[in-house]
């Protein structure tokens, strides 16, 4: 049987006691595996075909007479293992996500044997070719790794007709609220990159940009929470990089994907890859139509000596859009260990939004209406964006002796045109006055980067890590608000018309040295980085340049425990700089009483992050866990303020500090074959000391999230997958947010001999997924509720080619 390692997510309160006990266990049990007259056994698992390392896989001591399980462990990084067990009879079960499960033959353990070293053993990817048909092994939906857990999308039934960012809602310590903004582990300051590098799916408009990135496109997402300084600084919560479908298997074979649903949901996408010798041709392209309802209210009261105005918000909104995108590129092998690969991806999105507001006004109490006001928004948007990259890879004779250079550009550009149509009407609907308003916004954004990696593995287990990256991106914003006059013609309003530039340069270079020694595998990095940015409002002439050069050390150290046991120990530093949206003076037009905008004096947050985790895998399923605190100076958060006629401003505000503590728990378990249970759960507490701006800017909260999944699998080749999903209350400086709940349903079936699959999913069941918020302040009181998407059934209908699925096998196929 096919062993499956999904990780699930609860995080947890632990005491320092209750901690310290827990390494005290860990420690005895060390102290007593090295007593005791034990043996080594000692190997290494290497892929089958390319001889590469398998790190993190499963080996497993077995007595030959009853099978009996006796002991195990994992492979490192570098894919060894060093087993103690005592004398006797055994053979060992190797176990990786993708592999077939192997037995070894059988030997003996004796003192005088001792240490047993098998050498390299190897596995074989789980697939086989069959009347042109190949098959390959079903992924786990979560994978564990030194310094990341690896989210495969292909498992997860509601993922099916989705986009990046539904994905992104349900992995793991990942949340999405609902204008598409994202946060891991409870922090909106995240880095996200698309095959490891920026990408313009994420740039102008950050990670909303994702919900025109279709997810059959994307072939699994990695979490970093405490990333080491081969990475970039930016991202005070971790890093989440999403990888793109991309095979080079010999000969021709894809994926083809038709979706339909309710309501609107049209969309078709191709991954088709063609390698023959030494290129290979691969192709993604998606298109899909969406009409994406939306609704939300608002209450707010504003108090003035005796008099208390309130006004009440409905909106209901609609957005239509079109989007097509399509990724190529060629991989050019001059041999083995040197490959050289060309892409350019090309994405154009066109949408029509129309949104609907109105606003009731009150004196004091409900049963005063002074006047009855409508809008409406009708906006017009294109946005064309292109990225070409060109990566260069070599691998030198010593395993993991490599060189990587990478250069890519990227040209974006977005166009808005937006109608704002006004009416005022007293409580009899008697019109009082009307107005037509025109907003043009015209966005662009040039980025070009190079990055050199080089890695030198020395003496037995050591690696030094070195490289350097230089990007520098130019942005505009060319910002017209005009408004029509009663002859017909139009004027511009007051300190609405401007030209915004946004200029950045960040050079960088890093280093790491990392090495093992007997059960103690660490690594330390330093990483150098040289910002430079300069805004400029054109029609005034307001410059404001920034330029600070920073350290980013890290530390990471993994103890290997008995038993499959693993404890890591980790440190960053980490920087929010703000990004174009953060600083632009501009503010949205489209609420005629609330109103957004970036802050032209914004300074970047620093945070030092510790994590402490552990791992434990055992016969069916895996378990892991952390403990986390992030100590954060200038604290970016948004502050919302309220004049006397109601009419709100929000914009970042750099807080003075915020502590977070955190407890993480994941784990997946599969008591039978035809089920398998996942889950996960966050519990945090934020302490928020805005006292720098105001005293009443704080708050102290503690809050959790947690996500579980359970799948069957029954008659026929048929799954059904529940997923349920709660983040609890939390308090912010100015307020809290309210709870959420949701469930999501999902069943597939296997058709046309295992070549294709039918999957019908419903996205919030339950119509719940709604975020709601109360803000207050000296002078007022908000109440908030929004709902960005509502209940989404889709229907996908998913072909591969010579990619088939592949039924699960016996734990002792492929033996030795």
């Amino acid at each position: 049987m096919k062993q499956s390692f999904t990780l699930l997510s609860f995080r947890l309160p632990v005491s320092a006691s209750g901690w310290l006990l827990l390494l005290f266990t860990f420690f005895v049990h060390t102290a007593q595996a090295q007593e005791g007259g034990k043996l080594k056994v000692k190997g290494k698992i290497v892929d089958a075909q390319t001889n590469a390392p398998l790190g993190f896989a499963s080996v497993r001591l077995f007595k030959q007479a009853d099978s009996s399980f006796v002991t195990g462990g994992i492979t490192t990084e570098s894919g060894d293992f060093s087993i103690d067990a005592p004398a006797g009879s055994y053979y060992a079960l190797l176990e990786f996500i993708g592999y077939k499960p192997t037995k070894t033959a059988g030997f003996q353990l004796t003192k005088a044997n001792a240490p047993h070293n098998f050498g390299n053993l190897k596995l074989a990817g789980s697939s086989k070719t069959l009347d042109e048909v190949v098959v390959q092994g079903e992924k786990s939906t979560m994978e564990l790794a030194l310094d990341k857990k690896i989210f495969n999308v292909g498992k997860d039934l509601a993922n099916a007709g989705g986009t990046a960012v539904d994905i992104l809602s349900n992995v793991p310590s990942v949340a999405v609220d609902v204008e598409g903004n994202v946060s891991l582990r409870g922090s909106n300051s995240v880095r996200i990159l698309i095959d490891g590098k920026p990408s313009g799916l994420v740039s102008i408009k950050g990670g909303s940009g994702l919900q025109q990135l279709q997810g059959s496109a994307i072939e699994r997402i990695e979490i970093i929470t405490n990333p080491s300084a081969r990475y970039e600084a930016e991202g005070m919560g971790g890093i989440i990089n999403i990888i793109l479908k991309k095979e080079q298997k010999q000969g021709f074979n894809g994926s083809f994907d038709i979706i339909t649903g309710y309501p609107t949901n049209y969309g078709a996408a191709a991954n088709v890859n063609y390698r023959r010798k030494n290129l290979n041709f691969f192709v993604n392209y998606t298109a899909s139509f969406r009409n994406t309802p939306g609704r939300g209210s608002l209450y707010q009261e504003v108090y003035d000596g005796d008099t208390t105005r309130i006004y009440q918000q409905t909106s209901t909104s609609k957005l239509k859009g079109m989007n097509n995108s399509a990724r190529a590129g060629i991989d050019y092998f001059f041999n083995p260990k040197n490959v050289l690969t060309g892409a350019y991806t090309w994405r154009i999105s066109k949408g029509k939004r129309y949104t609907d507001l109105r606003y009731l006004d009150y004196i004091n109490s409900l049963n005063n209406l002074q006047t009855i006001t409508n809008r409406t928004q009708d906006e017009t948007e294109t946005e064309p964006n292109s990225e070409y990259a060109i990566t260069y890879k070599r691998s030198f004779t010593r395993e993991g002796h490599e060189l990587t250079a990478d250069v890519r550009y990227l040209d974006n550009w977005e166009s808005s045109d937006q109608y704002f149509g006004q009416q005022i009407y007293s409580p009899t609907n008697k019109p009082i006055s009307s107005q037509l308003q025109r907003s043009l916004n015209d966005e662009t954004e040039k980025q070009f980067l190079v990055q050199v990696d080089y890695v030198q593995p020395f003496a037995v287990k050591g690696k030094f890590e070195a490289g350097l990256r230089s990007s520098t991106r130019n942005m505009t914003n060319d910002y017209t608000v005009t408004q029509q006059r009663a002859d017909g013609s139009w004027f511009p309003l007051p300190g609405l018309t401007n030209d915004f530039l946004y200029e950045e340069r960040i050079n960088a270079l890093y280093g790491i040295v990392g090495n093992k020694s007997g059960k103690l595998s660490y690594q330390a990095g330093l990483r150098a980085e040289w910002t430079g940015v300069t805004t400029t409002l054109k029609q005034t002439n307001e410059v404001n340049p920034r330029n600070y050069a920073n350290l980013f050390p890290s530390v990471h150290a993994t103890y290997d425990l008995p038993r499959q046991h693993a404890l890591q120990v980790s440190y960053s530093r980490r920087v929010r700089r703000p990004q174009y949206n953060d600083l632009s003076p501009f503010m949205t037009f489209s609420d005629a009483r609330n109103f957004w905008s970036g802050n032209p004096d914004l300074n970047p947050e620093f945070t030092n992050a510790f994590e402490i985790g552990h791992i434990k895998y055992v016969e069916k399923g895996s378990v892991s866990s952390s403990l986390y605190y992030r100590h954060t100076n200038g604290k970016i958060i948004r502050i919302r303020r309220v004049d006397e006629l109601g009419n709100s401003t929000t914009r970042p505000e750099n807080l003075a500090t915020e502590n977070s503590y955190g407890a993480e728990f994941t784990a997946s378990y599969t008591p039978y074959k035809w089920w398998k249970i996942d889950g996960s759960m966050n519990f945090f507490r934020a302490i928020t000391n805005g006292s720098n701006l105001d005293v009443s800017y704080q708050s102290d909260t503690y809050s959790w999230f947690t996500r579980a999944t359970t799948r069957f699998t029954f008659w026929k080749n048929t799954d059904l997958q529940l997923r349920g999903n709660y983040e609890a209350p939390q308090k912010t400086p100015q307020g809290r947010r309210k709870s959420i709940a949701t469930l999501d349903l999902a069943i597939s079936k296997d058709i046309l001999n295992n070549n294709a699959t039918l999957t019908l999913n419903v996205i919030d069941v339950f119509n719940s997924r709604r975020f709601r918020s109360i803000t207050e302040g000296d002078n007022f009181y908000t109440y908030g509720s929004s709902q960005g998407r509502l209940r989404q059934i889709n229907l996908t209908f998913n072909y591969r080619l010579r990619q088939a699925k592949k039924k699960a096998k016996d734990v002792g196929e492929g033996e030795f």
